[in-house]
């Protein structure tokens, strides 16, 4: 119910390593600054669908880009955050905002978790690989 009340009543989502809800809490990877980078910059430059993007600083490890809505006219303006944290392993956080829609009926976080999902396949990280906000491996093997 949390969900839907989010999706009528907000017009942008951001990931957080607390967020309630899973689909938002990004991604910590043992893997490299390059890989995760190169893999992000990919992604977002057309091999998801309606993405494209507008601005690259790989010094400051943000990506610019824009979602074409595939229903709703609009499109939403999306950042991509990744970065090596205290411990030396690579963090992608990303924040979706609607720039014309009021409500957004949830898609910015679909956005977001559409990406990261796609990154985890493009990648190919292991369960292993991909960390929990305190560095510590999410999944037990």
């Amino acid at each position: 119910m949390s969900r839907l009340l989010r999706g009528l009543t907000r017009n942008r989502a951001e990931t957080d390593p607390f967020s309630p809800d899973p689909r938002l809490r990004g991604r910590t990877y043992a893997i490299s600054f390059d890989r995760v980078w190169n893999a992000a910059l990919a992604l977002s430059r057309g091999q998801l669908p309606r993405w494209s993007v507008f601005s690259a600083d790989d010094g400051g490890g943000i990506i610019r880009a824009r979602v074409r809505a595939r229903i709703l006219s609009g499109v939403d303006d999306v950042r991509i955050e990744v970065i090596l944290d205290e411990n030396a392993q690579t963090r992608v956080d990303v924040s979706s905002a609607s720039l014309q829609r009021k409500r957004d009926l949830g898609a910015n976080a679909r956005h977001i978790n559409r990406f990261l999902r796609a990154l985890d396949a493009e990648l190919g990280a292991t369960q292993a690989q991909i960390l929990d906000a305190t560095g510590k491996a999410r999944f037990s093997a």
